[in-house]
């Protein structure tokens, strides 16, 4: 089974410094295109409707990675389809966004193809939930064995936005501060409303704050405020991902790692947790689209304003618009002109603002209703 699968999970795009090995998905507008910094794929087809997906680069080595799988969502033939959609956003490198971007979704088919019967066709939290400690336990697996040669891979980590329409019903995944806001039609106004469905897990938000007090009540510095940002022991701004094994397993509290990054104090338990938080809901007729992208882009827009950009534009090319967006007010907050932005090259563009991944996906709500479908399975990924 595992065979069969792989042939329908195969890279549509490799970053700029390793575009080797570009293949076609199998819907829409072909391939994606790469200009510059950026990749797109401005249309195509999933099983519950369309899509439109976009990356820009602003890291010396891209650290967003990204996918759209449509088809099967189990290793059974006869399973029910649906469409996933995943965005990882990499930091400290791109090795973890990457193993991520190879295993998390074949391990959600794994599980639920083990799991499926005829009476219980749907997913559920607890499969998505095991997925993402599954691959979060073959990426410290990786960790350990190369501990001695490439510490550094102990300090990588990626906060790990999913979603599943599958069967009539939006699952919604997170671990980290990517996001995904919903465009919900509000009939009685005849306007579009934005609703976020994500829980974001950065330590700017009190709440996140209060939850790590909670989890770790012996340690007052578990989060500290550094240079009016508050980080997870000074460290990093997220509760939630997959890797970060330093932060994790003490006995990669040592060196060989970097000085930076060990710890002053060993600690017993875990400082950072895999597990995503989980919303399950129907997807209703209102439901218009949803806007998945990593925490690049939230920074520079709000929820609605990313709406209802959505919303007045055409859907052809919709993701890159959203990211011109975004990139407009990151050059206005540093008070120059997008096209002097856009002159400025990888690396030094990190100074400006951070890698952008953005997936629009637009529900039609006869398709997202069934639970068969007769169309290609495909893969787009960004990898």
């Amino acid at each position: 089974m595992r065979n069969t699968l792989k042939k329908f999970v195969t890279p549509c795009w490799k970053p700029s410094f390793q575009i080797e090995g570009r293949n076609s998905g199998k819907a829409g507008d072909a391939s994606g295109r790469i200009d510059g910094l950026w990749w797109y794929r401005d249309w195509g087809h999933h099983v519950n409707g369309e899509f439109s997906m976009a990356v820009i680069q602003a890291n010396n080595v891209l650290e967003d990675q990204s996918q759209v799988e449509s088809g099967s969502m189990s290793l059974i033939e006869s399973g029910p389809q649906g469409t996933f959609v995943g965005i990882y956003d990499g930091h400290g490198g791109a090795e973890a966004a990457q193993f991520v971007n190879n295993h998390l979704f074949e391990n959600i088919k794994t599980i639920r193809g083990a799991e499926f019967t005829s009476e219980n066709q749907g997913l559920s939290e607890d499969v998505i939930i095991r997925a993402f400690l599954a691959t979060e336990e073959e990426f410290l697996s990786i960790v350990t064995k190369m501990w001695q040669s490439r510490p550094q891979i102990a300090s990588v980590g990626a906060c790990c936005l999913v979603g599943i329409i599958c069967s009539g019903f939006l699952y919604i995944a997170n671990a980290g501060d990517s996001r995904v806001v919903l465009g919900r039609l509000e009939k009685a106004v005849k306007e579009i409303k934005a609703v976020q469905l994500s829980s974001e897990h950065n330590a700017n938000l009190e709440s996140v704050r209060e939850e790590l007090h909670l989890l770790h009540p012996d340690d007052p510095q578990v989060v500290v405020l550094k240079h009016n940002v508050w980080r997870v022991k000074g460290l990093i701004q997220v509760s939630r991902s997959i890797g970060d094994a330093y932060l994790k397993k003490a006995e990669f509290n040592q060196e060989p790692l970097l000085p930076k990054f060990l710890l002053p104090e060993p600690f017993d338990k875990p400082i950072l947790t895999a597990e995503p938080s989980i919303l399950v809901q129907r997807v209703y007729p209102e439901d218009q689209f949803l806007i998945f992208a990593s925490d690049g882009l939230w920074e520079q827009l709000s929820n609605q304003e990313a709406v209802d950009i959505v919303h007045n534009c055409p859907r052809n090319g919709i993701a890159r618009r959203l990211i011109e967006a975004a990139l407009k007010e990151a050059a206005k907050k540093r008070e120059m002109r997008y096209s002097d932005l856009k002159k400025i090259d990888r690396g030094v563009r990190r100074h400006f603002h951070d890698d952008i991944t953005v997936i629009v996906l637009f529900l039609d709500c006869q398709l997202t209703s069934r639970s068969s479908y007769q169309g290609p399975v495909f893969t787009t990924r960004e990898s």
